[in-house]
């Protein structure tokens, strides 16, 4: 017995060395993260923006209704109707050749991510103002290709300053985040961030619910404060 005594103890000690260098979980864990968000960034996106680091535009996963769309730009229109002086339609040239705004915005996903985003986009009133919008008009619905809806009072998008993007982080907007537009809907959840919109329009409805606003999620969708 005394003589196994040290072989008992040398094993002992290379035991705890393996378990010593073995890596943490959470370590591992936190190195596949960051490789599967690199993976995300696409060729030429810019990744800093004024010392804040940026998040890819491309999303962790998709959440839309019927699968990411391709939307065909020829012959793509962006519809601003309901209660305006004139319906109004532009091509997607014609948006991109208005005035351009760049804000740097975090996107809340309901699922718990976020992104921060270098946005580049349009004003939503400057759009809205082509039209010319009815004094009774309180909320404007955005309508995706794809059936999806969801709106913001227009009071919010007038106080704020919301934009339309076409951009993100320095590229056109990738399709996953909704080519040729999303609204950046800053300070909502992601669910009123409408993707692939094709139409904006004018209503005086302040309680109109959209996708998911009509399946029990909060027309405010105010960002939960910690």
């Amino acid at each position: 017995m005394k003589r196994l005594f040290p072989l008992i103890l040398a094993l002992l000690v290379m035991l705890t060395g393996c378990v010593a260098l073995k890596p943490e979980p959470g370590n591992a864990e936190a190195d596949a993260a960051s490789a599967a968000t690199q993976s995300r960034y696409r060729e030429n996106e810019i990744t800093e923006y004024q010392g804040a680091r940026l998040d890819p535009a491309v999303g962790p996963r998709d959440n839309s209704i019927s699968g990411v769309q391709h939307v065909d730009i020829v012959g793509y229109t962006l519809i601003i109707d309901g209660l305006v002086d004139q319906q109004t339609t532009l091509s997607y040239d014609q948006v991109l050749a208005l005035d351009a705004y760049e804000r740097l915005i975090t996107l809340h996903c309901v699922e718990g991510w976020d992104a921060s985003i270098l946005w580049k986009g349009v004003l939503l009133n400057d759009l809205i103002a082509l039209a010319g919008a009815k004094p009774e008009a309180t909320t404007v619905i955005f309508t995706a290709v794809d059936g999806y809806t969801t709106s913001l009072p227009l009071a919010t998008i007038r106080e704020k300053g919301l934009i339309l993007a076409y951009g993100a982080n320095g590229l056109d907007l990738p399709d996953e985040m909704g080519y040729p537009f999303i609204v950046v809907a800053e300070d909502k959840l992601g669910y009123k961030w409408a993707r692939w919109v094709n139409r904006i329009t004018l209503s005086d409805d302040a309680s109109y619910q959209g996708f998911w606003e009509s399946n029990g999620y909060s027309n405010e969708a105010d960002i939960p404060q910690e």
